[in-house]
Order: C-alpha cells, then sequence, then structure tokens
C-alpha cells in the first residue's frame, strides 16, 4: 500500500502543514487517505469520540483527509509536565509518568505495536501520510528512534525532507542534514521540499541546482510562504501580545500553557483581538480575561502567585470578565487539593477565590467528549474535558453548564446529579470557569460571549460563523497553495501510484 514521510531538518520547519496538505490533495484525487505520526510531543491534545487522547496536529491532519480522528493516528503522546519529566499517553490512555531518560530507555518496548498498528492501517487505506518529529540527524537519538528514521525503516517507507528557509541556513541544513544521516537513511530520502520562502524563486533556482548536486536528490518544490487561518503546528504557535481589533481579549500565557486551540475560533470574529499576556503590565484592561488550560495547575497558579499576576487578576475581576478553561477554571477556586501528590509537591495551595469552588486533584484522567447546555440560558455547547480534578460547589456559585451527552452516550435526566454538571458562574455573572475545552468553536456559546462584550462596548450583536467551515475552507486553500508548488508527479512516483490510477482533481 502506498505511504508516504515527512521528515524536517528542525522542528518548525512545517511539517505538519505539508502533512495537512498532502493529506487534502490526495483525498481530492479520490484516495482514501490517513494522516500517522508515532510519537508527538505536545500540550495541544484532543479527545475522540471514543473518549481517548491524542495530539491535536494529527486531528487537523484527519479533518484533511475527510475522516473523524482517531488514537491509531497519533499512538504516542508525550505531555510535558516539566523541562525533564512528562506524561506518556499511549493509544489515548494514561500508561504512566517518566523522566526524558526514563521514556528514552523504554521506546524500543513500542517497536512491536506501532508495526501491528501501521501495518492494520495499510489494509483500510489507500495512501497513509506520515509525520517525523524534530529532526532524523539527532544521531545521539538514532538507536532507539521510533519516529523518524527508525519508523520509517521499521514499515520500509520513503521519506521526504524539508527545510524552512525563511529562518536562513536552508541549503546547509538540508545538506547538513543528509551529512549525518547513514547511507541506509540517505537512500530513504526521494526529494526535498523548501518551505516558508519569501522572495523571487529565480533567484533561488541556482541553489537549488547546486543542492541536488551536493546531496543527489531531487528538489520536489518550493512552497511560498502564507499566511492561513489554521491551527498552528506544534510548538510554532506565535503568541501576539498587540490590540488587533475593537474586541481586546487577553490570554493568561502560561508556562505549561494546553490547549491553545481552545482560542482559534475567537480569531474568526473580526472585531476580536486575541493576545496573550506573560506579566501583569500587559494585562491592562481587557473586555475578556481567559485563564486556559495547563498541564501543571498548581506550579503554574504559583508562578502567577510570585509573578504579581494573581493579584492583578483579582483586581481586574472587580469590573471586568473572566473565563477559566480547566486549569484556569481551577484556579478561579478557593483551593487545590492535590492529596495524592498528582500534580507535584504541594498537596493544598491557595486559589483566587473568585469563584467558590474547591478542586480535588484523583488519579483518575477524565477524557470524554460532551455536549452541554447552559444552565440558566439553555445555549447549547460542546467540547472535551482532559483533567485529573474535580471540582466541589458551594454557595456562592452556582454550575454553568448541564452535561447532556459523554462520548456519544445520553446522561441520566437528573439535572441535579452532580456528574452531569460542569463549571461555575459567580452570583454577578462576570466570572465564568468550565472543563469543556473547545467551548468557544460552537456558534451558538462562543456567540453569545462575544455579543455580551459587543453590547458593553455599545457595538451591535452579530452572527458567528460556524468554525467547521470556515476550516473547510482554509485547508481547501492550503493545498491549492503546496499543489501548485510542488511536483505531484514526483510525489505520485515517489509513493509507489501510477498516473494513469489517478482521479484528476
Amino acid at each position: 500500500m502506498a505511504k508516504i514521510m515527512v521528515q524536517g531538518t528542525a522542528s518548525s520547519v512545517g511539517k505538519s502543514i505539508i502533512v495537512t496538505a498532502l493529506c487534502r490533495i490526495f483525498k481530492q484525487d479520490g484516495f482514501s487517505v490517513c494522516p500517522f505520526k508515532s510519537q508527538n510531543m505536545s500540550l495541544n491534545s484532543y479527545i475522540t469520540l471514543d473518549g481517548k487522547e491524542m495530539g491535536r496536529a494529527q486531528v487537523l491532519q484527519a479533518y484533511a483527509a475527510g475522516i473523524e480522528p482517531q488514537v491509531f493516528m497519533n499512538p504516542i503522546l508525550l505531555k510535558p509536565t516539566t523541562d525533564k519529566k512528562c506524561q506518556i499517553i499511549v493509544n489515548g490512555k494514561v500508561f504512566g509518568n517518566s523522566t526524558a531518560m526514563e521514556y528514552h530507555n523504554m521506546k524500543l518496548e513500542f517497536k512491536n505495536m506501532l508495526k501491528e498498528q501501521f501495518e492494520e492501517l495499510e489494509k483500510q487505506y489507500d495512501i497513509i501520510v506520515m509525520e517525523g518529529a524534530g529532526s532524523p540527524a539527532e544521531i545521539n537519538l538514532r538507536d532507539r528512534d521510533i519516529v523518524n528514521m527508525g519508523m520509517a525503516e521499521l514499515i520500509d517507507a520513503p521519506v521526504i525532507l524539508a527545510g524552512d528557509i525563511d529562518k536562513g541556513g536552508v541549503f546547509a541544513s538540508l545538506a547538513g542534514t543528509m551529512l549525518l544521516l547513514s547511507e541506509d537513511e540517505k537512500k530513504r530520502v526521494k526529494a526535498t521540499i523548501i518551505n516558508k520562502f519569501r522572495g523571487d524563486l529565480e533567484i533561488l533556482k541556482p541553489g537549488l541546482t547546486m543542492l541536488e548536486d551536493i546531496i543527489h536528490v531531487p528538489c520536489g518544490g518550493v512552497i511560498p510562504y502564507f499566511r492561513l487561518d489554521l491551527e498552528d503546528e506544534d510548538g510554532a504557535v506565535q503568541f501576539n501580545k498587540k490590540i488587533t481589533a475593537a474586541i481586546d481579549i487577553a490570554v493568561i500565557k502560561l508556562p505549561h500553557i494546553s490547549n491553545f486551540t481552545d482560542f482559534d475560533a475567537l480569531k474568526k470574529e473580526e472585531d476580536v483581538s486575541v493576545r496573550f499576556v506573560t506579566n501583569k503590565e500587559e494585562l491592562g484592561n481587557p473586555d475578556l480575561l481567559i485563564i486556559p488550560g495547563t498541564k501543571n495547575t498548581i506550579d503554574d497558579l504559583i508562578t502567577l502567585k510570585e509573578l504579581g499576576i494573581m493579584e492583578a487578576i483579582k483586581e481586574y475581576s472587580i469590573e471586568g470578565n473572566i473565563l477559566g478553561i480547566c486549569g484556569g477554571y481551577q484556579m478561579l477556586g478557593n483551593s487545590l487539593n492535590d492529596p495524592n501528590f498528582i500534580e507535584g509537591s504541594s498537596q493544598n495551595t491557595e486559589g483566587m477565590k473568585l469563584l467558590d469552588i474547591d478542586t480535588v486533584f484523583e488519579d483518575e484522567k477524565i477524557t470524554t467528549r460532551v455536549k452541554a447546555r447552559s444552565i440558566n440560558m439553555g445555549i447549547k455547547a460542546y467540547g472535551y474535558e482532559i483533567h485529573m480534578g474535580i471540582c466541589n460547589y458551594g454557595n456562592g456559585a452556582k454550575p454553568l453548564f448541564k452535561i447532556y451527552n459523554r462520548n456519544g452516550e445520553q446522561s441520566s435526566s437528573e439535572v441535579e446529579q452532580l456528574s452531569s454538571l460542569d463549571g461555575a458562574i459567580n452570583a454577578r455573572g462576570n466570572i465564568v470557569g468550565t472543563y469543556i475545552h473547545g467551548i468557544l468553536d460552537g456558534v451558538e456559546f462562543r456567540e453569545h460571549m462575544v455579543n455580551k462584550l459587543r453590547l458593553e462596548k455599545g457595538m451591535e450583536p452579530k452572527k458567528s460563523k460556524a468554525y467547521e467551515s470556515l476550516r473547510e475552507k482554509e485547508i481547501d486553500k492550503l493545498a491549492d497553495i503546496v499543489r501548485n508548488n510542488i511536483d505531484m508527479n514526483l510525489i505520485y512516483k515517489i509513493i509507489g501510484i501510477e498516473m494513469e490510477k489517478r482521479r484528476d482533481s
């Protein structure tokens, strides 16, 4: 079965977005296609329909392929908790926590699983588009590699090597990467792609010829620099700090911020500006302040206290509007209790006391897709939960949502059943929190939140657009850009599909 792997000279060269484009192009050409990344390191995760956790990059690639995201597209997800530790997610469920060295030593245990899963995928799809991680030239990791050349060798996949010209030194990075590969690994590289090009292509062409003479690999294309409203690849997100529209929404950029894609839908609102705040001086007086999710709630809360940001948030809360999501929701409460030291070394930590709730961290990680309805207004919302804590309500806070569907199953009709309640809202209604990631993707809840801000500023309310349809249009634009700037005849030749068997797009 046909397969191709996109590797890169470094992180953030555009591997994820190239894979996304190829998935859509192959789909447009009439093939069934599936993305695959054996190991992803990211705090940006997603919950599938069956309640399993995977990296968001493969979610976007699945959408491009026209299929529902499933964990076999990203069997291993690493979620850093500190600079040297991470939580390991295997096939969508928590496998354990380990140091970087502990995981490095256990990686080869997953080889057979990865090979078997990939072989099953080959039976189901015409083309598998794979993504590497970092660089294959990380020679200190070669003996235990399961995501770059090690994975390509395991399932005998051809490789395209991508380089980022925007940072400079692209010829050196491509040639240097090839230099550090073994002879067998070099043979796997069938083409290079230069990404993020700005300028006159005619000036670049002599360099392409010289590069081909040096590394003996053809250039498959030069992709121009572009801006589209799509999720940033892991680790490459640019956290805007400027106010660029009438409605100012500020997001606290926590040290361990996770699921920053929660705010992508807000960016689609033409009069909304989303900026990220790293210190109290940057906070200002936004129309809405969002405290996002985090992989380490307690440590990040302590950091906010130490930097004086927490006090600034509390002062802002007197007149301002606050939305807390997941870890940010927990921070808004009275206390965070961690009896089993799940989050770190602190058992009891005082919260911001802006919502009358208390969080208790438990061993079991909750991963569910949910549909919900706001209790007061009946506004529909949907998204997914990823957390290891539960919140207990005090007298000064009321639940925000009634969850009526979890992982496709209807919840109990008993409205007061605790497990069916989510989030909290204070008496004034200006401070709310929820465990639901992606809460702003749905039109109803986002439209309600943003129109509330518009009315407070004396602006006219507006209708919001469906995020999913906007995303589809952007993926099609991406596919057009990539198709027009790479040699698709060469790509099809590399994966072994004859041109007469390909349906014209």
